[in-house]
Order: C-alpha cells, then structure tokens, then sequence
C-alpha cells in the first residue's frame, strides 16, 4: 500500500470517529491536522498507558479496514503517539468502556469535543485557526501548567479539592465523570 494513502485513510478514519456531528460542520480539519503532528509527551508515568491506547489505534483502523499487521507497523509506527490519537482513544474508552448507552447511543465525539472545550481549543475552526496559540495551548496541557481545576488540560472539575496537575489522566476521566453524572 502507497504510504501516503494509508496515512491519510488514517487520519480521515481517526476524524469520523469524533466528527459525526456538528464539529464536522464547523470545520475543524486545520485543528484536528496540528493535534496529529504534535507527539504526546507525558510527565507522569501511568499516562503512558494514554500514549499506548492512541497507538493501539492504529491497529484497531487496519482491523477494521483489512490492512494486514505488518503494514499497520512498518507505515503507520513510525512514529510516537499524537495528542490527536491520545485524545481520540481516550474517548473511545470513555465511552466503549464506561459510558456506553444504547438509549443515547455513541457519544465518542462528545467526549472528545468536551476535553477540546476545556484545552480552550474549541474557537479555532478552520476560520479562525491560529497555529502559535494552539501550540501554547497543547504545551500548556502537555506540561500540565492548567489550572488546578484541569481547566486548559483535558477535564475541568469546578471546585475541586484535588491538583488535577498532579493526577493521571484516567483518574482525571474518571472524577471528571463522576462530576457530569452528579450534576
């Protein structure tokens, strides 16, 4: 298979999985291109495990799309695991894993546009996209220097009592969960 298709088939595949909705409308396409260029870096241990789940992707989109192992390896693990993939994954796990309902049906957009939200990345459609303030903002996230509250990483939780900064990412899911359902 010709790398550049694979790679791009990839990516249009990662961006149906959170753009069956309105954020598709919007066009976010500018945003979503610069999360996959951006390597998912992690200052704590455990969110390794985030970087492994985005990574798995990849395999996950040649299972689903009969592209053998080996070519999923040699194109595709090129490279570390992107904010996107990271992003995209996680919210694939929130709602596969925790959140499924058949009633409300398949909220893996909403997951994601919900962590865009709280990044402060949500304004930036494709209109008003503005490379240098994104990357502020991903460093910001990657560097865990948001709010205590997780407001401008990936989950806001007003009040509190908990440092989300120091708090991997799948507990910050977690209690950030937990405070939706108690709403």
């Amino acid at each position: 298979m010709v790398r550049e298709v694979l790679i791009n088939e990839y990516y249009d595949w990662i961006c149906d999985i959170i753009c069956e909705t309105k954020p598709k409308q919007l066009k976010y396409n500018k945003l979503l291109t610069y999360l996959n260029t951006v390597d998912f870096d992690y200052i704590i241990g455990r969110d390794g495990n985030r970087a492994e789940d985005g990574m798995d992707l990849r395999y996950r989109f040649g299972y689903e799309n009969a592209i053998e192992q080996p070519a999923i390896a040699d194109i595709l693990d090129d490279r570390p695991c992107s904010v996107l993939e990271m992003m995209v994954a996680l919210s694939l796990r929130c709602e596969e894993n925790i959140m499924s309902d058949i009633d409300v049906g398949n909220r893996t957009g909403y997951w994601f546009w919900n962590m865009i939200k709280s990044m402060g990345l949500y304004s930036m459609t494709d209109e008003y996209f503005d490379e240098t303030e994104a990357g502020i903002i991903v460093d910001r996230f990657l560097n865990r220097s948001y709010y205590p509250n997780g407001k401008g990483g990936l989950f806001t939780i007003p009040h509190i009592e908990k440092d989300l900064r120091n708090i991997e990412i799948w507990y910050q899911m977690l209690w950030y969960l937990d405070y939706i359902l108690d709403k």
